[in-house]
């Protein structure tokens, strides 16, 4: 952030008066005084009616603005905060390192990436691109997460309460529970399984089930907002966000078989294309990747939730069934990720959000926020994992120079698992 200075000039104006006129002893110059006669002194205040005019107005001029400083002069007995002093950031070797490698996976991407990195012990966030707002689809469902165990946490939920999901529960895309739904007409279960499934195999009806449960998008969104997590948008639940990015008004109906993929499909291409660049330029579930690295690195020190709920998110976020090859791809032997996945509509050969987000753990136990978000890419998928792959390979790296090994322990940056 800067600040603007601007500068002023001073103007002097003449005060228009003319020398008088000169002339030999004993001689008359017209409209002058004669030398016989002496000449009453020609004063500037008598000359000049103007100039007396404004000699007398300084003092009233002088005496207004006195009175109007006055308050300000009066000690209010309140001391002045002295102005924020910045301080320029430096980066250590191993910082500045995986910065660069940082930037270069985001430049070289084939579409709009934004990815963060922080290292959870110093708090430090190095990012590319990472201050703007990316989609972030099924990434959102950490937010209900998050948002159910604090309403545990105060008592006005809990887990274990059982509940039953029929049809009109349904929503659309990914949602296996349908398929229980649909065969026995209803789903007995309890709001622990949804939470689970919600987050491991992310169940749109499972999450939109207890987003419901705990209040709606409005309970969610005043928990980030009362976390203090700017840069979040949680937007609101799976059926209403998804119609919107389509340019369709929700209809039940939609949430079986392939009625949305009809209904969408035979909407006009203008109407397509007018409503998925919409939501790509102002995503209603936006988030930026700084601030998801800051928000995953405050979970990982437990500054969101209790100590038995921050234990439970995470070690569910571990069970991740969904996208194993995209950051998760890139974990080597010995090191764990709890993540979590998101995937948007596609249109014109481009897909809206494709995401990953996650905490990456050492052996040693040093932990690292990673956000791989992307806004639109017509990349194929391969190349899409391969780049989420690759930085938390550099986060490794990173690891290994920040922190260095034991003598004759052997280093693991090479070394990748790459699951089906």
């Amino acid at each position: 952030m800067g600040a603007d200075r601007r500068g002023g000039r001073m103007m002097r104006e003449s005060n228009g008066k003319l020398p008088l006129p000169s002339s030999a002893p004993g001689q008359k110059v017209p409209g002058s005084l004669s030398h016989a006669q002496p000449a009453a002194p020609r004063h500037w205040w008598i000359v000049s009616p103007l100039v007396r005019f404004l000699v007398l107005l300084l003092p009233v001029l002088g005496l207004a603005v006195l009175v109007s400083l006055l308050p300000r002069l009066i000690d209010s007995g309140e001391e002045t905060e002295p102005a924020p002093v910045i301080v320029p950031t430096v980066l250590g070797p191993a910082e500045a390192a995986l910065e660069e490698e940082i930037a270069a996976l985001a430049a070289g991407f084939d579409g709009e990436a934004g990815l963060a990195v922080q290292d959870v012990a110093t708090g430090r966030i190095l990012h590319a691109q990472g201050d703007a707002l990316y989609p972030q689809q099924s990434v959102s469902k950490f937010w209900v997460a998050l948002a159910a165990l604090n309403e545990a946490d105060e008592g006005r939920f809990d887990l274990s309460e059982t509940v039953t999901l029929r049809r009109e529960d349904l929503t659309l895309f990914h949602q296996p529970i349908r398929e229980i739904v649909r065969t026995q007409g209803r789903f007995d279960t309890d709001y622990g399984d949804l939470f689970d499934r919600a987050l491991t195999r992310s169940d749109n009806t499972a999450n939109d089930r207890i987003l419901r449960r705990i209040g709606g998008p409005e309970t969610v969104q005043e928990f980030i907002d009362d976390a203090d997590l700017a840069g979040i948008r949680f937007g609101t639940d799976e059926r209403t966000k998804q119609s919107g990015i389509a340019g369709l008004r929700w209809n039940q109906a939609y949430s079986m078989g392939r009625g949305f993929y009809d209904a969408r499909d035979s909407l006009p291409d203008a109407v397509r294309r007018d409503r998925f660049e919409a939501y790509l330029a102002d995503p209603v579930d936006g988030a930026s990747p700084i601030a998801m690295a800051h928000a995953l690195g405050q979970l990982a020190r437990g500054e969101l939730l209790s100590s038995v709920s921050t234990e439970l998110l995470l070690s569910t976020l571990e069970q991740t069934r969904s996208g194993p090859r995209r950051l998760k791809g890139g974990v080597p032997p010995g090191w764990t990720i709890a993540h979590k996945t998101g995937t948007g509509q596609e249109y014109g050969g481009e897909q809206s959000g494709y995401n990953d987000i996650g905490i990456v753990t050492s052996p040693a136990g040093h932990e690292y926020a990673v956000v791989a978000m992307i806004r639109r890419t017509g990349a194929p998928v391969p190349a899409r994992m391969e780049m989420m792959q690759e930085l938390v390979r550099a986060v490794v790296r990173y690891d290994e120079a920040a922190y260095p090994p034991p003598a004759g322990a052997k280093p693991v940056s090479g070394v990748v698992t790459t699951e089906p």
